[in-house]
């Protein structure tokens, strides 16, 4: 890489922390790792980033082109590539030449009929059924050499750090949410009840064990039946 080359990396990768920190929305800091892959890596013609959660589900985030979110869509439906590899078995998938690799009978040659002949996919993340990919797709035959790798794999980490901080603020405001449901459950209870705080959420927990459905969830029916009850006929 040269310097120039070197420098600009090094800003891009700045901005996108920068980005992070200051909460930027999840799709622009994607949007940015992707096309900092097509500007900052040689021969790349697209990137994107597949979310795969489950067998019917699955999401391509930044796409580049139409050309790769259809990719994405072929790999989720043959579920076979370069980019289920990274996300399943293994975390740097390389594929130097599409039109004489074996490991993915379907999806290689329709890759290769759309243009495509090499690719490169990093993991994100695994988490439950959830999981993550970068791609990058080239036009050009053994197009991604180590150092491509390496780029890769830091804007890839970017994305990673994105995506889980995305995710940790999603829960944190359910939790948030969850306290309090749970808050005006205990008061209806105290109210209806007379009792206090401690012995209305007892109650709201012992529903919770016998019933084996989880407490946010019981406390929304008790605020959901408090509310209908006071509503005028």
């Amino acid at each position: 890489m040269t310097d120039e080359g070197f420098e600009s990396l090094l800003s891009t990768m700045a901005e996108m922390s920068r980005n992070i920190a200051q909460t930027s929305s999840l799709d622009s800091t994607l949007e940015s790792v992707t096309s900092a892959c097509v500007q900052l890596i040689p021969d790349v013609a697209g990137a994107s980033i597949l979310i795969i959660e489950g067998p019917e589900k699955y999401g391509s985030l930044a796409p580049t082109s139409e050309l790769t979110e259809r990719l994405d869509a072929l790999q989720h439906r043959f579920q076979q590539g370069p980019c289920w590899d990274a996300a399943t078995t293994n975390p740097a998938t390389r594929a130097p030449d599409l039109r004489a690799d074996e490991r993915w009978p379907e999806f290689a040659p329709a890759a290769v009929e759309a243009g495509i002949v090499s690719m490169l996919s990093f993991r994100l993340f695994t988490f439950d059924s959830r999981v993550g990919a970068l791609n990058l797709f080239s036009e050009k035959v053994d197009a991604f050499s180590d150092e491509s790798e390496t780029v890769g794999g830091m804007l890839a980490t970017q994305a990673a750090t994105a995506l889980i901080a995305n995710d940790r603020a999603l829960q944190f405001r359910s939790a948030l949410a969850s306290r309090d449901v749970i808050g005006q459950a205990k008061g209806m209870l105290m109210e209806r009840f007379d009792v206090d705080a401690v012995r209305a959420f007892e109650l709201l927990a012992r529903v919770s064990s016998d019933s084996n459905v989880p407490l946010a969830t019981i406390a929304e029916r008790v605020v959901e039946k408090g509310s209908a009850n006071r509503d005028p006929a």
